[in-house]
């Protein structure tokens, strides 16, 4: 089922593999040192076709002004925090809410929710798109940060649910029927209990939604229209429409976009990996 080690002494074998491996990560990097090499690149090399060589003159701090003063980016970055921030927090509290009553106190047709909550999950976007926005439009919702937020909310509990269900179900049952026969009540357990075991999933299972709603292009376009509210993304498409031949523009945008995700992860990677490992390997 897994692919066996290859043997020291097999060095033919081992130096394909690593040559092997060493071309996938160069391909897969390539798209990002272009455009980080084209967002501090001058304007005058773009137009003279040097799109793949070493800049001549650097164009940095020129060019990320030139995000923040000449375009709309840094508003579009905060309508991503304002949508983002409530969307990971509402994923949060009943993902483990849901989680810790699905996984601890089943009751008749607990089975069948839970499967709605996992089935969520394989409805392809483009079939909830005319349903979601004309609910959107009768709300009164429509073009707003919290129709981002409410959907956002809505559609990525089902995995989180999933994902905290598995977690909180590891857990012993002897420190349930501790705090049970010490007289603590279901929500204290699992403030006391719980909350401070999966604390390392939490901050995965935040990583993982930050990083889902910061990227997201499909509802982003699908259910705002003006400038007001557009998230990063959406944002990001009108720059490239605005400033067709200023792709130095562009990248710096673009880099400054994906920054977010990328502090977060590395801010948080040592509990990021914990909550992914959790569980993985019994004492």
């Amino acid at each position: 089922m897994y692919p066996r080690p290859i043997p020291e002494d097999a060095r033919i074998q081992r130096a394909l593999y690593l040559g092997g491996v060493a071309l996938v990560v160069i391909l897969w990097l390539l798209p990002l040192l272009a455009v980080m090499l084209t967002s501090i690149r001058s304007n005058e090399e773009l137009m003279a076709g040097n799109y793949w060589g070493w800049p001549q003159k650097f164009s940095l701090i020129e060019n990320y002004k030139a995000v923040f003063e000449q375009t709309a980016m840094l508003r579009f970055f905060l309508n991503s925090l304002l949508i983002t921030i409530p969307s990971v927090i509402g994923v949060l509290i009943l993902s483990t809410l849901t989680g810790f009553v699905l996984s601890r106190y089943p009751f008749r047709g607990s089975n069948l929710i839970f499967a709605l909550f996992v089935g969520g999950n394989f409805l392809p976007a483009q079939i909830m798109m005319i349903p979601v926005r004309d609910l959107m439009v009768r709300l009164g919702l429509y073009d707003t940060v919290y129709a981002l937020i409410i959907f956002h909310i809505a559609f990525q509990t089902g995995f989180a649910t999933l994902f905290m269900r598995n977690f909180i179900a590891a857990l012993p049952g002897e420190l349930f029927q501790a705090a049970r026969a010490e007289g603590a009540s279901p929500f204290q357990t699992l403030r006391h209990v719980v909350v401070p075991l999966v604390r390392p999933a939490l901050a995965a299972l935040a990583i993982l939604t930050f990083t889902f709603v910061w990227n997201d292009y499909f509802w982003a376009i699908v259910l705002t229209q003006s400038d007001a509210v557009k998230p990063v993304t959406a944002g990001l498409n009108n720059l490239r429409g605005e400033w067709t031949s200023a792709w130095n523009i562009v990248s710096a945008a673009t880099i400054f976009v994906a920054l977010p995700p990328v502090v977060m992860f590395f801010m948080m990677q040592k509990h990021f990996v914990a909550g992914l490992t959790m569980g993985a390997v019994k004492g």
